[in-house]
């Protein structure tokens, strides 16, 4: 039997998704609300039933934002382990595209058995990442050190490796897949646009150059090469 509901399950994950993605940064209401396509006020609410249950799963300060407690993180990642390795099934057993798994995994993650989740890992061959490039915990919680930085971010003239993509919108995946920008392909900076401007990225395999919005480059996570090379 699961220790927690649906809906506790995907506000913890959520919250270690900001913060996987804010470099631990707290969680905020905003944020979580527009996450999880909720309002502000019902994310307070539960995010104070959480850090005021028996279970302590969170922290969370008004004004401050939330970040989960030991207990919270280990609930969350089992959480994130089912999602992506049902991402990673769904591609390469049924044929699922990377732009189609996401809300697939969303329903099937808060029922399959410990047992199921064990045999798919080990159909794929324990697959370290899912089909967007996002590490896929151990049995443990376990997770290895990646230093990325979103591509917003990147200096200018770097080369880098795209290391993982957020899910969550199947047209932007569509695009970058067409651009030739999924993991792990390498790109290069050219040059960043002026009064928060597009980026012009250079995909390295193909040579095309294009144009990115913020919109496209905060949800692309990258290995800069000085880091790879620094590893």
């Amino acid at each position: 039997m699961r220790e927690f509901t649906p809906a506790v399950e995907d506000y913890l994950k959520a919250i270690y998704e900001v913060d996987e993605g804010t470099a631990g940064a707290p969680a905020g209401t905003a944020v979580l609300a527009d996450k999880l396509g909720v309002t502000r006020a019902s994310v307070t609410g539960m995010l104070k039933k959480l850090a005021a249950g028996p279970d302590r799963l969170v922290t969370y300060t008004r004004y401050h934002g939330v970040r989960l407690t030991p207990k919270g993180r280990t609930a969350a990642l089992e959480v994130v382990r089912h999602h992506r390795l049902l991402e990673a099934y769904l591609t390469s057993a049924l044929g699922f595209s990377w732009d189609e798994v996401h809300a697939e995994a969303d329903h099937l993650e808060h029922v399959i058995s410990e047992d199921l989740e064990e045999r798919i890992a080990a159909y794929l061959g324990n697959p370290a990442a899912d089909p967007h490039g996002a590490p896929i915990p151990e049995r443990d919680g376990s997770l290895p050190l990646r230093r990325e930085v979103r591509l917003t971010d990147l200096e200018v003239g770097t080369e880098a490796v795209v290391a993982r993509v957020s899910d969550r919108d199947p047209d932007l995946l569509r695009y970058l897949d067409r651009l030739g920008l999924r993991p792990p392909s390498r790109l290069r900076l050219l040059e960043r646009g002026p009064f928060d401007g597009p980026l012009h990225v250079e995909a390295v395999d193909s040579g095309a150059v294009v144009p990115l919005s913020r919109r496209v480059t905060d949800e692309v996570f990258v290995v800069p090469e000085t880091t790879l090379e620094g590893a």
